[in-house]
């Protein structure tokens, strides 16, 4: 049978194990394609300390391969990992290779376009690209010195271009994504590929960016939201009355996830009622030090709490005992333009507890306002304190979007539903090869 004889890699520029929200999405990838095909070989990031063991899961079916990637910037730590990917790709042979990033995409499709070159084995038969964002978007937010590194971005946008063009098949949680990523190779394909044929590519690639150039738009774009484990995020109802407001936010702190908005609004609420906030994610020195600077500023550093991320069992406890769930993603290019498929509202939805997010479209298109989640207006820390006000004067809308909000989930947003249209794209691609 087919799934008992295919050669699958899920190759991921992240780290595993983790809390980080992508590891819950590869994790759930990967054991599903494990269990459905028999072996997957997974490569992924070692851990950065130096002197740290190398830390690998243990999921049934799964072969899991870490590589280094130290030093002290981010593309020192990238050109690292590629070197070693680079050496354990030159004896493989797959039906199929999943990336979810240029970092490892580039090399990915350098050594496959080497390989036919040479008249050689190809490394696979087919290429699927996750695209959950683009470095070319998102990496400002975390270095913002790199919006204004003209030479930087250019390299981002060809490497983005040659992975996607290399991908049989790409795959995104998100509709806006997708409409993103159509644009976009028809946007700039000639620009940077014709800019940096000769000089940056290999010979190999040189050719495979002139055909890319004669090809035209031609991919095959999947859209696969995120999903839920609905067996970890247990539901449990909303208290009937509200005291002191227990208001959570989880996820990372970067600055397009609107935390910093949720330390404004506990302020605002607190100028009428007892609130307290707690934040859990990836707790970062200078995220965290921007955090409680603010907080200070604001008079609320005794009415918040900074934790460290925790694995799913634990944080849905977390949400079990606040009144309120907030998401309120910030109106930026990261949400509006690239798009994405925020987990944090998801769960939130799944948990039961009430959630406030951002009016955006990539929160609008998982679910209806008023009947799953209350979303308000982005970027406005007195909308959401509205919002908090509306949701602690009225039980009945509270049991609503807690009961709605978790039936939505559970008929739309599974990890089920995912593997299923995953699975779909791989037998498609199976049935290529017969």
């Amino acid at each position: 049978m087919i799934q008992n004889t295919a050669k699958i890699a899920y190759i991921s520029f992240d780290t595993l194990p983790s809390h980080k929200g992508a590891a819950v999405h590869i994790e759930s990838f990967v054991r599903a394609l494990a269990q459905q095909y028999g072996t997957v070989e997974l490569v992924t990031v070692a851990a950065i300390a130096p002197k740290t063991p190398a830390k690998t899961v243990n999921w049934s079916g799964v072969n899991h391969t870490v590589l280094p990637a130290m030093g002290k910037t981010l593309i020192d730590r990238v050109m690292c990992f590629r070197r070693h990917l680079h050496m354990w790709l030159q004896e493989q042979c797959f039906d199929v290779i999943q990336i979810r990033s240029i970092f490892e995409g580039f090399v990915v499709a350098k050594v496959q376009q080497q390989r036919q070159h040479n008249s050689l084995q190809p490394l696979y038969q087919q290429l699927i690209f996750e695209v959950n964002g683009l470095p070319s978007i998102e990496l400002k937010y975390r270095y913002p010195k790199v919006a204004n590194d003209w030479e930087l971005m250019h390299k981002l946008r060809l490497q983005e271009h040659i992975c996607l063009r290399a991908a049989d098949t790409i795959v995104t949680p998100s509709a806006i994504t997708k409409q993103y990523l159509k644009e976009y190779l028809k946007e700039h394909l000639q620009e940077y590929l014709k800019e940096y044929l000769k000089e940056y590519l290999s010979e190999p690639l040189k050719t495979h960016g002139q055909d890319l150039l004669r090809q035209g738009i031609r991919r095959n774009i999947q859209v696969i939201p995120n999903g839920v484990d609905l067996s970890v995020m247990t539901y449990q109802p909303p208290r009937e009355t509200i005291k002191t407001l227990n208001m959570l936010y989880f996820g990372t702190l970067s600055a397009w996830q609107g935390v910093g908005l949720a330390t404004e609004a506990l302020a605002l609420y607190r100028r009428d009622f007892d609130a307290r906030l707690t934040i859990i994610g990836p707790t970062r020195g200078k995220q965290v030090a921007q955090l409680k600077k603010l907080a200070n500023k604001l008079k609320v550093t005794a009415s918040m709490q900074i934790l460290e991320a925790r694995p799913q069992a634990e944080l849905v406890q977390f949400m079990h005992q606040a009144d309120i769930i907030l998401a309120p993603l910030k109106p930026n290019d990261r949400n509006l333009v690239q798009g994405c498929c925020p987990l944090k509202v998801l769960e939130g939805m799944a948990s039961g507890t009430p959630v406030i997010t951002s009016d955006l479209p990539v929160v609008t298109q998982l679910g209806e306002s008023e009947h799953h989640f209350l979303a308000v207006q982005p970027g406005s820390a007195k909308a959401i304190k509205d919002g908090l006000l509306r949701l602690r004067e009225d039980a009945p809308l509270r049991l609503r979007l807690s009961q709605t909000g978790r039936s939505h989930i559970e008929n739309h947003y599974t990890w089920q539903h995912a593997h299923h249209h995953l699975q779909q794209i791989y037998h498609q691609h199976f049935s290529q090869e017969l």
